[in-house]
C-alpha cells in the first residue's frame, strides 16, 4: 500500500535512543567478569575498548545477553521517548522503527519476540518494525540515530538525520538532540516544512499511559 505524499516517516533507532542498551549491557558484562558496575565506564568512543572486551568478547557477551539474560525484554526506556513519539504521532508523523538487532546468528526468534514485547510494555508508538543494518535502503524523511558509521552512511546517501546525543557521537556535526523534547521540537520543525502534520485531534490522550487509562476499569 503507498502512503500518501503528505505523510512525514520518521525512521527511529532503538538501541542508543529509544533503549538504554549500554546500561543493560553493563550490568550482563559487570556480572560475567564479576566487578562493580561502576568500574565500567559508559564508553567514550564506539565499542566497548574501554571495558577490555575484544570483538569476540563482545559477540559472545552480547549473545549471552540477549538470549539467555533476555537483555532485549529489560533494557530500561530514555526518559522522555514514548510520549514525545505518542506526540509525534498524533501530529501526523509515521513512526517506522529500524534497528539493526538481527547481526549475530541464531535467537532471532527471541530478539524479535522481546523487541515486541518491550515496545508494548513501554507503550512506544509505531506503524513499521524493520531488523536490518542497511539504514539508507529504508526510505524515510529524517531518522534519528546515535551510531556514528550509520549517521555518515544516511548522511552520505543524502538524507536528514537528527543526532541524538551520546558521548561517542559528540564529533559529529549537525542536527543533535540532547533529549526527547529536542527530538520532538526538530521533528515536528522538520515536518512542518514539508507541511505533513496537523495538529492533534481534540479531546485525545495526550502521553503514553493513554491505553493503560483506557483499559482501566
Amino acid at each position: 500500500m503507498s502512503l500518501p505524499t503528505t505523510d512525514f516517516i520518521l525512521g527511529v533507532d532503538l538501541d542508543g535512543v529509544c533503549a538504554d542498551y549500554n546500561s543493560g549491557f553493563r550490568a550482563v558484562v559487570a556480572a560475567e567478569k564479576g566487578v562493580d558496575e561502576g568500574s565500567l565506564p559508559f564508553p567514550t568512543t564506539w565499542g566497548y575498548d574501554d571495558w577490555g572486551l575484544s570483538t569476540d568478547d563482545y559477540l559472545r557477551l552480547h549473545k549471552l545477553a540477549v538470549v539467555e539474560k533476555r537483555m532485549f525484554r529489560a533494557l530500561p526506556v530514555m526518559a522522555g521517548c514514548p510520549d514525545s513519539l505518542w506526540r509525534l504521532s498524533d501530529l501526523g508523523v509515521w513512526l517506522r522503527i529500524i534497528t539493526h538487532r538481527l547481526y549475530t546468528n541464531w535467537g532471532h526468534a527471541i530478539v524479535v519476540s522481546d523487541t515486541v514485547a518491550w515496545l508494548d510494555e513501554h507503550r512506544i508508538p509505531y506503524r513499521d518494525l524493520c531488523f536490518l543494518g542497511n539504514k539508507p535502503q529504508v526510505e524515510a524523511d529524517a531518522y534519528i540515530d546515535d551510531a556514528p558509521h550509520n549517521i555518515e552512511a544516511l548522511r552520505a546517501a543524502g538524507n536528514q538525520v537528527i543526532v541524538f546525543d551520546q558521548p561517542y557521537n559528540r564529533s559529529l556535526p549537525g542536527l543533535r538532540a540532547t533529549s526527547w523534547v529536542e527530538v520532538e521540537e526538530l521533528v515536528a520543525d522538520l515536518a512542518a516544512q514539508k507541511q505533513a502534520v496537523q495538529p492533534q485531534i481534540p479531546g485525545l490522550d495526550a502521553g503514553a499511559d493513554r491505553l493503560t487509562r483506557r483499559l482501566a476499569p
